[in-house]
């Protein structure tokens, strides 16, 4: 199912990602995680794409629900087709959405987490994290890996999170700038600031090889299958 929405707002969060804020007529309802669907017809927008019919990608809305207006945070990659259609949108175009849905959600409000991202990977766990912030009665970890100072997306959120909840470690990892926190991998880091880690719930989003390596990462650290939650493809995509 799809339906109309409208752009009320553009904020450049990075050189290369906006932040859309789109209202529809009825109130959003979906779990925090959970993505929505750009849907447009290439031909109609001159924007090259290589397949034919209607694109369709998905993007995660970073606030919670309650209203009838999401954010998208989006990166523009100059290869692409959606991200290049939305980076040239303007705040009133109606843009075509679909439900949201997904399978990257929080499992349990009242255990310990631990959150891993890279990247726009980091859209899903904004909205989870404020979730638990507001419900949760463990303690947070949230490992963030990005290239630059410059492409963290979402820090003074996190910043805020962080010095407002003693239960919560926001971790930041770079891989191409020289800095005084962790470098390289973020997965990496993660036995550096998380105790006991087979006991905890970890939730995963990124490029798919580091969802994949993160997986494998965590099973050398004892942490079973079954306490690691992504969207689900992952594997797939990398073995293609």
């Amino acid at each position: 199912m799809s339906f109309e929405a409208t752009i009320t707002s553009i904020h450049q969060m990075t050189p290369e990602t906006k932040q859309f804020i789109v209202r529809a007529d009825e109130e959003f309802e979906y779990e925090p995680g959970q993505h929505t669907t750009v849907q447009f017809d290439p031909e109609e927008t001159g924007i090259d794409a290589e397949e034919e019919g209607t694109v369709v990608r998905p993007y995660t809305a970073t606030n919670l629900p309650g209203t009838n207006a999401i954010t998208l945070a989006i990166k523009r990659y100059e290869e692409g087709t959606a991200s290049v259609y939305m980076h040239d949108r303007e705040t009133d175009d109606t843009i075509t959405l679909g439900d949201l849905e997904g399978n990257l959600t929080l499992r349990d409000v009242d255990e310990d987490v631990v959150f891993v991202s890279t990247g726009t990977g980091i859209t899903p766990m904004i909205p989870m994290l404020r979730q638990y912030t507001r419900e949760g009665t463990g303690e947070a970890h949230f490992f963030y890996g990005e290239k630059t100072q410059e492409d963290l997306m979402y820090r003074e959120t996190l910043d805020a999170l962080d010095a407002q909840n003693s239960n919560l470690s926001v971790v930041y990892s770079l891989s191409e700038e020289d800095w005084d926190g962790p470098t390289g991998h973020v997965q990496e880091h993660l036995s550096e600031y998380v105790d006991d880690p087979e006991s905890r719930r970890y939730y995963t989003c990124g490029v798919p090889q580091m969802v994949v390596d993160t997986k494998e990462h965590l099973d050398e650290l004892g942490v079973p299958d079954d306490r690691v939650v992504s969207e689900g493809w992952e594997d797939g995509a990398v073995e293609d």
